[in-house]
């Protein structure tokens, strides 16, 4: 089984290509995603690199961990699982305001 790394504090720029290629020094890359904002298509800075294996995801944490991409620092390590998203959002209940006041406008 692979290993899945969080990779922070990426230049806005980054490509998948560039990250591909960061992490393929250190093992075989199955797949690498650059996170961008939905509405803008602007990278958030952060993305997610699986490799092969946990031996190839650890050498890849030893050695970029700290390291600098276009002079912004990286921060590689394991990845956590996605936490279960709740419902959220107050909303207004459905109801809407038809009482203006009793007073006359008149």
């Amino acid at each position: 089984m692979g290993s899945k790394l969080y990779v922070g504090g990426l230049p806005y720029a980054a490509t998948e290509a560039q990250l591909t290629s960061l992490f393929a020094a250190h093992g075989t890359v199955e797949s690498a995603r650059v996170i961008t904002d939905k509405f803008t298509g602007q990278s958030r800075g952060f993305g997610f690199v699986e490799m092969a294996s946990k031996e190839e995801g650890q050498a890849a944490i030893s050695a970029l961990n700290g390291t600098q991409m276009d002079g912004r620092p990286l921060t590689v390590n394991e990845a956590k699982p996605q936490e279960p998203r709740t419902g959220g959002g107050g909303g207004g209940g459905g109801r809407g305001r038809t009482d203006f006041g009793s007073r006359s406008r008149f």
